[in-house]
């Protein structure tokens, strides 16, 4: 129904703000990953998705597109709502959460607060197909942006080296042109 909010950043919390547009004040939920993204201007415009209960109405607003995209594939999930999605998104940034999805991280998904390993293995069950689809617009090297780099880094991290190990690895043998089998090598050899 709501798409995003343009308009004057009235009131900032870690997990909401309240957003004025021609006079109406709309609070919206967010993660701290946005609320780390908002600046303290006046002028906002923030990416929501509102939720309705039987209960209640909840805007929930996100500082990016891609952030918003991966909420909405996480509470498709039997088991995540929405603010366990938020707490999914207060915990790693989303481009992390597709990482660790496309990687089969059970051990990442389950570190984050009220994610216990069945429902771990169930997101990485019914999002890796979406995730291997999406890119993220940040810099990260170790995005889909980066196939050879990316896929390195799968492989090291599916033949069971430390995530953050295997990316300081890459990044030392790393000078953009090699293949995915030699980023591989090279990476073994420091690993």
């Amino acid at each position: 129904m709501f798409a995003h909010l343009n308009g004057k950043l009235i009131e900032k919390n870690p997990t909401n703000i309240v957003v004025e547009c021609n006079g109406v004040g709309y609070f919206v939920l967010i993660s701290l990953n946005t609320f780390t993204a908002i600046g303290s201007g006046e002028s906002i415009k923030i990416f929501t998705k509102l939720i309705v209960r039987e209960d209640a109405q909840i805007l929930y607003g996100f500082a990016t597109v891609e952030e918003r995209s991966m909420f909405e594939h996480l509470i498709s999930v039997s088991g995540i709502g929405p603010n366990t999605a938020m707490i999914m998104l207060s915990s790693l940034a989303p481009e992390e959460i597709a990482h660790a999805i496309q990687v089969e991280d059970v051990r990442t998904i389950q570190g984050i607060k009220g994610i216990g390993a069945k429902t771990a293995q169930r997101v990485i069950i019914d999002l890796k197909d979406k995730m291997l689809k999406l890119s993220f617009s940040s810099e990260n090297i170790f995005t889909q942006n980066n196939t050879n780099r990316f896929d390195a880094l799968t492989a090291l991290v599916s033949l069971g080296f430390d995530k953050k190990s295997a990316e300081k690895a890459i990044e030392k043998v790393s000078s953009g042109e090699e293949s995915v089998e030699k980023l591989i090598k090279d990476s073994l050899k420091i690993l």
